[in-house]
C-alpha cells in the first residue's frame, strides 16, 4: 500500500519506520525536511508539500503537534485537501480536542475522502514495535477499511465511537498517567531521607498498587535519572505533558467541569518549563521536585 506520513516528530519517525517494516511503500513530510533523512535513508520517499504527500498515497497518516499544525498541513495553501485525496483514507493520530477532529472529518469528507482518528497509547518504542494502543473514531465501514493498517501499528485497537470519541479517550487514558508524573515525585519526597538504591526504590513502587504500567515499563530509565544518569532518547518531554493537560482542562470546561488535579500538576509542571525543563523528557520532572 501506498502510504503518507505527515509529521515525523519522534511518534511520527517511529510509526514510519513500522510502516516500512512491514513491509509498505512509505512518502514522508515534515516541515523540518531534515528530522525525516533518516526515514530516507531507510527507503521513504520525501514529499516537498503535504499536498505532493496526498496525491501520491493512498492513504495518509497524519500525527502532529497541536490543533495549529493540523490546520496549517491539512487546510494550508499546499496542504493535504489541496492535494487529490478523492476516495482516500486519513487516518489522525494526534492528541488534541474531539471538536477538532470532528470539524477536520467534515472538511476532508466535503473532499472527497475518509477520515478516521486514532489517537494512540505508547511511546516512541512501542510505535517502533507495533504495540501501540488505538482509540479509533469513526463510522464503522470507515474503520474496517482502516483496521488492516492499524492492526500493524497497535497491540489493541478500539472502536469507541464516531470521530471525536477517540481524542474524548485519549485524554482520558493520559490524565491519571501525567498526574502520576507529579504524584510519584511527591512520593519520592517522602522516602528521599531513606537513602535508598533508586532502582530498588523504583522496583519496590513497581510491585505495588502504587505502580501504574508506565512505570513498570519506563522504571529503569527513571532508577538511572534519580541516580544521576542519563535516560537516553527524549520520549516525552515535559512541554508536550503540559500541552496535553491544557488540552485536558479546556475539554473539561467545555462541558462546564473542572479538573482540579490536573490544573495544579500543570502548574507544577510549568515551573520545571520556566527552570529550563521543557524540553527534557518527563522523568526530569522526579530530580527537579526532589531538588526543590
Amino acid at each position: 500500500m501506498r502510504i503518507g506520513i505527515a509529521g515525523t516528530g519522534r511518534m511520527g519517525a517511529a510509526i514510519a519506520a513500522r510502516v516500512l517494516q512491514v513491509g509498505h511503500d512509505v512518502a514522508v513530510w515534515n516541515r523540518s525536511a531534515d528530522k525525516a533523512k533518516p526515514l530516507v535513508q531507510a527507503g521513504a520517499t520525501l514529499a516537498a508539500t503535504p499536498a505532493a504527500l496526498a496525491s501520491r498515497a493512498e492513504c495518509v497518516i497524519t500525527i502532529l503537534t497541536d490543533a495549529s499544525a493540523l490546520d496549517s498541513v491539512y487546510r494550508g495553501p499546499d496542504g493535504l485537501l489541496a492535494g487529490d485525496v478523492q476516495g482516500k483514507l486519513l487516518v489522525e493520530m494526534s492528541t488534541v480536542r474531539p471538536h477538532i477532529e470532528r470539524a477536520l472529518a467534515r472538511d476532508v469528507a466535503a473532499r472527497g475522502a475518509t477520515l478516521v482518528e486514532c489517537p494512540v497509547g505508547g511511546t516512541v518504542g512501542p510505535a517502533r514495535d507495533g504495540k501501540l494502543f488505538g482509540f479509533v473514531g469513526g463510522e464503522p465501514a470507515e474503520v474496517a477499511r482502516a483496521r488492516p493498517l492499524l492492526d500493524q501499528l497497535c497491540r489493541r485497537v478500539e472502536h469507541v465511537g464516531p470521530v471525536g470519541a477517540g481524542a474524548a479517550l485519549k485524554l482520558a487514558i493520559n490524565l491519571p498517567l501525567l498526574v502520576y508524573w507529579q504524584a510519584f515525585g511527591e512520593a519520592l519526597s517522602l522516602c528521599q531521607p531513606l537513602g535508598l538504591d533508586p532502582a530498588r526504590l523504583v522496583d519496590i513502587f513497581a510491585d505495588t498498587s502504587g505502580g501504574p504500567n508506565m512505570l513498570k515499563v519506563r522504571g529503569p530509565a527513571i532508577a538511572k535519572v534519580l541516580g544521576g544518569g542519563d535516560a537516553g532518547p527524549i520520549t516525552f518531554d515535559v512541554d508536550a505533558i503540559r500541552k496535553d493537560l491544557r488540552t485536558m482542562i479546556d475539554e473539561a470546561g467545555a462541558h462546564g467541569r473542572d479538573l482540579p488535579v490536573a490544573a495544579r500538576a500543570l502548574e507544577c509542571f510549568d515551573r520545571a518549563a520556566a527552570a529550563g525543563l521543557g524540553a527534557r523528557d518527563a522523568t526530569t520532572l522526579l530530580t527537579h521536585w526532589l531538588g526543590r
